[in-house]
């Protein structure tokens, strides 16, 4: 009933006929070093904002599985279960707890249960997690462009993502989400290369852990229908109608197993029912944050920023070659499909669908949030989940002008001059990220730094509050150290204290206004400069020339009182 699997690439060949020749050598070596910078890194990265809320959210989780299972009395009244709220009364509770859940299960079996190597396990979990979404691009654009090489170039410049590889480390909502999400995508793609039982229920699976972590990501199973109805009518099918009901048992299985393994890992449903993924699917939608956001030199609500909101966070915070090529690779697959429809024969096989699928993975979410009008804070890190077809088509960009400076004529020189530029920029690009370690979550692709302090958002995580922190431990060894503790920066300082080794961390004590010895303040909702009533500035941090966090000195209260 089904055709073998034997995928094509843009170019006409058969991804089984490609040279496999080094390609194990390659995938060994780069994932093998991926994971190695990632452990030497992990530690020198802050505890992110939501962090700390997050862990509730997986005890949360984990206390009501407590209460079902024959753990035993003294289980239930741990310490941390008897401070923890009951998952009816928790706010948050309608998140995905499955990475959070096991996060908690982690660390309470393999560390001293120590706040610091409870976050450093955590950021490496996080990384290990954004490593499997880069090996699922990989597979995505293997298949897609047909070798193995445009893969590694695809699965590199997620890497190369300065934003993306930063918090890889701390952001266990959005890359944890965008991971999950890629990987389902390539259950798919294998999926309509190879219509079996076997496979859907694999996607299903892929589809519930994704939904696990946002349950935003049940809209794979609007990706699933489209895929498959584009399959199923496509080339040698359209003459085979009676295949095609074949493919609506192959739908009908991955709901089923989408919806059953998320009812399975998600204790909130539990409590309530299956009709509530509806309420949770809205309130996501519209998400009640009650700060505001800071955009082109103006504050908005986070229901109520402009329509672009979305395109232009994107675009300055992605590095121009890859939005450049990205467009071109937009360009080709438009280009593609309007021969087909112009010519009126479907395209055969799965890669059309592919193409479909791509263009439709970046376009489709960023118009329903822009149409729905849905919360939006934070930049852009609520549609993360989109960058991998980004960059996808990104590849498919620079797979076009590879092609054209193999030919001849007048395009040859010019498709080889785009070349070099795209590899010169993409080399700036990662000597960029370098030079900003750990604060690659503050790049900026083409802003200036004083356009960047003047018009957005800088650090919305308060990572940069570690820093700060552990300078003023160096630069006072010893004796307390009386920090201003007023809401909001209260919450990233504590956070990031957490990361600090217990000796030093209490140490840090934090105090009222009038008590305090130093205030610390970052530049989250300051674009301004900060009065000099806090005190005497004596250290100020600045990345690429941006400044991100000041330390003042304050006057002592007798001095004050003189």
């Amino acid at each position: 009933m089904f055709r073998p699997e034997t995928t094509s690439a843009p170019h006409g060949l058969p991804l089984l006929q490609e040279p496999q020749s080094g390609r194990k050598l390659a995938e060994w070596l780069f994932f093998g070093l991926l994971l190695a910078l990632g452990t030497l890194l992990v530690a020198d990265y802050g505890v992110s904002w939501d962090e700390t809320n997050n862990h509730l959210n997986g005890l949360v989780n984990l206390k009501y599985l407590a209460s079902l299972l024959p753990v035993g009395e003294g289980l239930r009244q741990h310490p941390t279960f008897a401070s923890t709220p009951d998952i009816r009364d928790f706010f948050d509770a309608h998140h995905g707890p499955l990475f959070e859940m096991a996060a908690v299960v982690v660390n309470y079996l393999f560390t001293d249960h120590d706040s610091r190597s409870y976050f450093l396990v955590r950021h490496l979990m996080v990384f290990g997690v954004f490593v499997a979404g880069v090996w699922a691009l990989y597979q995505l654009a293997r298949r897609w462009l047909g070798s193995w090489r445009w893969g590694l170039l695809a699965a590199a410049l997620l890497v190369a993502s300065p934003r993306f590889f930063a918090e890889a480390f701390y952001n266990g909502k959005d890359i944890v989400f965008m991971a999950c999400f890629t990987l389902a995508m390539h259950t798919l793609a294998r999926l309509l290369a190879r219509p079996t039982p076997g496979r859907a229920l694999v996607h299903g699976l892929a589809i519930a852990l994704a939904a696990g972590i946002r349950v935003q990501g049940l809209q794979l199973l609007l990706f699933t229908a489209l895929g498959l109805a584009l399959t199923a009518v496509a080339g040698q099918y359209r003459l085979q109608p009676a295949a095609r009901p074949a493919y609506a048992r192959i739908g009908a299985l991955v709901v089923v197993a989408a919806l059953g393994g998320l009812v399975s890992i998600w204790p909130y449903l539990w409590v309530h029912s299956l009709p509530k993924l509806l309420d949770v699917s809205a309130h996501a939608m519209h998400y009640p944050w009650k700060f505001t956001n800071l955009y082109w030199g103006q504050f908005y609500k986070s229901a109520g920023v402009p329509w672009h909101y979305v395109p232009v966070w994107l675009l300055i915070t992605t590095p121009v070659g890859y939005s450049v090529a990205a467009a071109m690779g937009l360009g080709a697959v438009c280009w593609r499909w309007g021969q087909a429809l112009a010519r009126r024969v479907w395209p055969a096989g799965s890669e059309p669908a592919l193409d479909a699928l791509v263009a439709t993975w970046l376009l489709g979410p960023i118009g329903v949030v822009i149409l729905m009008r849905a919360s939006i804070y934070d930049g852009w890190r609520h549609l993360y989940f989109v960058y991998p077809a980004l960059v996808l088509l990104a590849a498919r960009g620079v797979h076009v002008v590879w092609r054209r400076s193999g030919q001849r004529g007048r395009g040859r020189q010019l498709a080889l001059a785009g070349l070099a530029v795209f590899g010169l920029a993409t080399a700036h690009t990662v000597w960029r990220m370098v030079r900003m370690h750990p604060f690659q979550n503050l790049y900026f692709s083409f802003l200036s730094a004083p356009a960047a302090e003047r018009l957005f958002e800088r650090d919305y995580w308060g990572l940069s509050y570690r820093r700060g922190l552990e300078w003023l431990l160096a630069n006072q060894p010893t004796g307390p150290i009386r920090i201003n503790a007023t809401v909001p920066n209260y919450y990233p300082l504590y956070n990031n204290s957490l990361m600090l080794p217990a000796t030093q961390r209490h140490r840090i004590q934090y105090v009222p206004l009038a008590e305090a010895d130093y205030f610390m303040g970052a530049y989250r909702w300051h674009p301004q400069a900060y009065p000099d009533t806090l005190g005497t500035e004596i250290y100020t941090l600045r990345v690429e020339g941006i400044r991100t966090l000041s330390i003042f000195r304050r006057p002592r209260a007798g001095a004050a009182r003189r």
